[in-house]
C-alpha cells in the first residue's frame, strides 16, 4: 500500500487498517501487519473473532432492512471499505436505504469518500464517534437522515477503542447521547451493540496494552460482559438478547464454526430505543 496523505503515518499502526489485514485485505502497512502478528500471539482468534464479526454486520444490517424497515443507518467508526459494507447490504434490498459512515481515521475517509462518489444516498462523515451533536449538525447527516423514517444506529465492534473517562465521552455517555438523537428522528428507532469482551483478565489486560501501545494511546479496553450490557440501560433489547454476535439470529443453513474462540469473543445485540 502506498502513503497517499500527509495525515496518515504509515509507522502507527491504525485500528482500521489491522482490522483490514485481519480480513485479509490490503490497505494496511507493514506497521500494522507487524502489530497483528503480536495481537495473534495473545490471542490467536484474532481473525476468527474479525471475520464473524463482519458476518454479524451484514446479518444484522439485512435483517433490519427486511424485518424491521429500517430505512436510514448511522454507522459510527464504519472502518475501510471491505466487501459488503453496510450501504450494499442495505441497498441490495432497499435501493433508497441511507447510509452515513462516521470515522476520523483519514484513510478510512479517503478511500469512503472514493468509494461513495456516485452514490446518492451515501455519505462519509469527517468525526469523532464521542462528538454527537457535531455529527447530528453535520450538513450531510441532515440531508440523509430524515425524521420520521426508521434509523439504526451502529456501533459495531468501535466502543472498545474509547477509554473510561467519566465524563460526556466514555462510551456509556455517547451511546445514551446517541439515543437521544434518535428519538428525535422519531419512534421506534434501533441500535446496534457489540464490543471485544473476555472472561480472562490476562487477556484484556495484555490485549489493552498492546493496542494503546501500538496505536499511540488510540483504544480503550477489551471489556467485561456486564460492562456491555451497561450500554443497553433504557433501551428494549431484541431477541436473543446480548450474545456472542456469531449466535445472533444465525443463519439456519449456515454451519456455526466446529471451534470457538476461547480468549475473547464480539459481544452485544440490537436495541429498540423506548419513546
Amino acid at each position: 500500500m502506498k502513503e497517499q496523505d500527509p495525515d496518515i503515518d504509515p509507522n502507527v499502526p491504525s485500528v482500521a487498517r489491522m482490522y483490514d489485514w485481519l480480513l485479509g485485505g490490503i490497505e494496511n502497512y507493514q506497521s500494522d501487519r507487524a502489530a497483528c502478528s503480536e495481537l495473534l500471539k495473545i490471542a490467536p482468534s484474532s481473525r476468527e473473532i474479525a471475520l464473524h464479526n463482519r458476518a454479524f454486520l451484514r446479518r444484522v444490517v439485512g435483517i433490519l432492512v427486511r424485518d424491521y424497515g429500517v430505512e436510514q443507518f448511522l454507522d459510527h467508526g464504519s472502518g475501510l471499505p471491505t466487501q459488503d459494507n453496510v450501504h450494499q447490504v442495505a441497498q441490495r434490498i432497499d435501493p433508497d436505504c441511507r447510509v452515513v459512515y462516521v470515522d476520523n481515521d483519514p484513510i478510512v475517509l479517503a478511500h469512503g469518500r472514493t468509494t461513495l462518489d456516485e452514490n446518492r444516498n451515501t455519505a462519509v462523515v469527517s468525526a469523532d464517534m464521542r462528538d454527537t451533536d457535531e455529527i447530528f449538525g453535520h450538513q450531510a447527516v441532515r440531508d440523509l437522515l430524515k425524521p420520521g423514517r426508521r434509523t439504526a444506529a451502529l456501533f459495531v465492534s468501535v466502543l472498545h477503542c474509547l477509554p473510561d473517562t467519566g465524563d460526556a465521552r466514555d462510551p456509556r455517555a455517547v451511546v445514551r447521547r446517541t439515543a437521544e438523537r434518535l428519538r428525535e428522528l422519531g419512534p421506534g428507532n434501533l441500535m446496534v451493540i457489540c464490543q471485544l469482551v473476555s472472561d480472562d483478565p490476562a487477556i484484556r489486560r495484555q490485549v489493552t496494552e498492546l493496542m494503546a501501545r501500538s496505536t499511540g494511546g488510540k483504544w480503550g479496553r477489551v471489556r467485561e460482559k456486564e460492562e456491555v450490557r451497561a450500554y443497553f440501560e433504557g433501551l428494549d433489547i431484541l431477541e436473543p438478547g446480548l450474545v456472542d454476535v456469531i449466535d445472533w439470529r444465525a443463519d439456519p443453513t449456515a454451519p456455526l464454526p466446529a471451534k470457538r474462540p476461547e480468549e475473547w469473543v464480539e459481544w452485544g445485540g440490537v436495541a429498540r430505543l423506548r419513546d
